[in-house]
């Protein structure tokens, strides 16, 4: 099963970035979404040899995002694609059934089509206004995920959700109580001056919250 705390990375460089990710790894997050937005760039190439070593060293799980030709390049344990990135089909033919593979959702539409694209989890949102991301899809809110699970437990789709865009900590306990498997964050974490203590607590709401 997937872990229930998914970390982006942040940064505009190299160095930005390996801090913010080591941070996060070194204070209990065990999943690693790299999303760098020099993508294909050499740097980028740098960034994710680096991440993938970090994240064996402590265990953790590296997904990149959007860059599927890197992932297989680097052998990462997955990908993050957009609505608009790289088919799911595509993706698998070249990453192979064993890797993980994941899709951007903001619609229940959209949740049937990444369903049918037989993704391994979808990141749904945005929860709430978020200055992570540009050109933001429309906000959910916690009616929009109770709206879309109840959908999906209707039709008996069986996917793990996870919530993203704006989430703090206070909003860990109701938004896991609407159905989500877990949570994608960001900027919480990047910008928490104590991760240590913020990813326990994330953690602990994550897993204790029925």
């Amino acid at each position: 099963m997937h872990n229930q705390l998914q970390y982006i990375s942040q940064g505009n460089t190299v160095e930005e970035q390996l801090y913010n990710i080591h941070k996060a790894l070194d204070n209990g997050c065990e999943w690693i979404q790299m999303r760098f937005k020099k993508n294909y760039s050499d740097d980028t190439f740098t960034l994710a040899e680096t991440v993938k070593m970090l994240c064996k060293e402590y265990s953790a799980t590296f997904i990149i995002n959007d860059n599927v030709y890197l992932a297989k390049q680097l052998d990462a344990d997955g990908v993050h694609l957009g609505l608009s990135d790289m088919s799911v089909e595509e993706a698998r033919l070249i990453l192979g059934k064993t890797k993980i593979i994941g899709g951007t959702a903001n619609t229940f539409e959209d949740v049937l089509q990444r369903t049918a694209e037989n993704c391994d989890y979808i990141g749904l949102g945005p929860f709430q206004f978020t200055t992570t991301k540009q050109n933001l899809s429309p906000i959910l809110g916690l009616e929009g995920y109770r709206s879309i699970i109840g959908r999906m437990k209707a039709k008996n789709i069986q996917i793990p959700i996870y919530a993203i865009g704006g989430i703090t900590l206070e909003n860990v306990e109701s938004l896991m109580k609407t159905g989500i498997h877990g949570i994608a964050v960001s900027g919480l974490i990047t910008q928490t001056e104590n991760a240590s203590q913020l990813i326990n607590q994330l953690n602990h709401k994550l897993y204790v919250t029925i």
